[in-house]
């Protein structure tokens, strides 16, 4: 994880926080009709509804970002591509297409020459002495253009040694930058996700770039399903490893924006559990108590204006909620009972008002 992915990391969520209001706005628009109370911030209803569509918002940009690396990764193309030959071509295959290119692009063929055009010839034929020379051949395959620049590097175990004082130190400053994070307490959830994600990206990245053959993950299933049903061209393994690096830190960002808002925090209960129930209670109160409030004021909006019609709905109200509500609660007229019950149990002989 390299400092610029840190950056990302911790800069980038104003914009998805943005997003996340303005997108509960409209959803309120379309979903509560006019007049309608809509959920107050702070209310149960309203941090679920937030929670939810952040949720989707993070996850789209997440998405995003990887379709992002990949158009990169074909808009800057690659020896294979660029020879119009597939990873598989022979030696004999090679030849015959730079021939053929040869005879199009070559500053002699052109009646214009430019330099712009003696450069695509002079990239094409470095493609060609690349993917003729199986040392370098193999390392351009896990390496990608980068080590063209490496001097010294004449055999296939000296472009991996080469290659591997590179990686070893991009996961050596990725897992001291979780450490230290982690140590200050700013990745608190999915510690064990993290480090599981970074040890598994490490290892596959060395096995990647040590084998002689192409991961199967890329042989077997994402090259056929990308070459059969869109015109993707076939991924190699340092465009692979590529992906890999931002998928891994696409899953440290939704690790870390994420993960809480699926499993968030709950209040720490009691001996007998009581101060989650009661924090539970309270915000159910609260809901209930804007909810309703709502509801009083469209109710009483005919009479405002009029104290005396108003103060008579309230107190019919009042009586309708004591008659029916309160009396008839199972709890209240089982209390009652017990209450007059217990007074008869209690009472003198011949006493009135005990029945």
């Amino acid at each position: 994880m390299s400092g610029s992915n840190l950056l990302s990391m911790a800069g980038w969520t104003f914009l998805p926080n943005m997003a996340t209001g303005w997108i509960q706005s409209i959803y309120y628009g379309i979903t509560i009709r006019a007049g309608n109370p809509r959920p107050q911030p702070g209310s149960p209803k309203y941090i679920t509804h937030r929670r939810r569509i952040h949720i989707g918002v993070v996850s789209l940009y997440l998405l995003y970002t990887i379709y992002e690396a990949d158009w990169d990764i074909r808009r800057a193309s690659d020896f294979y591509q660029d020879l119009r030959v597939s990873p598989d071509a022979s030696e004999r295959d090679i030849k015959s297409r730079f021939r053929r290119l040869a005879a199009t692009y070559h500053p002699d063929k052109l009646t214009s020459s430019s330099p712009s055009s003696e450069g695509y010839f002079v990239h094409l034929k470095l493609a060609q002495d690349t993917l003729l020379n199986p040392a370098k051949r193999f390392a351009y395959e896990r390496f990608g253009p980068s080590m063209l620049e490496w001097q010294r590097c004449f055999s296939t175990r000296d472009y991996i040694i080469q290659g591997l004082q590179s990686v070893l130190p991009y996961y050596g400053i990725a897992a001291i930058a979780m450490y230290v994070l982690g140590f200050l307490g700013y990745l608190e959830w999915g510690k064990y996700w993290r480090w599981l994600t970074l040890i598994i990206l490490c290892v596959f990245e060395l096995h990647t770039i040590s084998r002689p053959y192409f991961p199967h993950v890329a042989t077997k299933l994402i090259n056929p399903l990308l070459t059969t049903f869109t015109n993707h061209p076939p991924i190699l393994p340092f465009q692979l490893i590529q992906l890999a690096r931002k998928a891994s830190v696409t899953m440290y960002i939704a690790f870390s924006q994420i993960g809480p808002l699926i499993s968030p925090p709950t209040v720490a209960p009691g001996p007998d559990g009581t101060e989650a129930q009661l924090a539970r209670l309270e915000a159910s109160v609260r809901a209930a108590d804007v909810q309703a409030a709502g509801l009083i004021n469209i109710d009483m909006s005919p009479f405002s204006g009029d104290q005396a019609a108003l103060k008579d709905v309230q107190g019919k109200v009042k009586e309708w909620l004591v008659q029916n509500t309160i009396r008839n609660d199972p709890e209240v007229r089982d209390a009652l009972g017990n209450l007059l019950k217990k007074r008869r149990v209690d009472a003198p002989a011949g006493a009135r008002g005990n029945r």
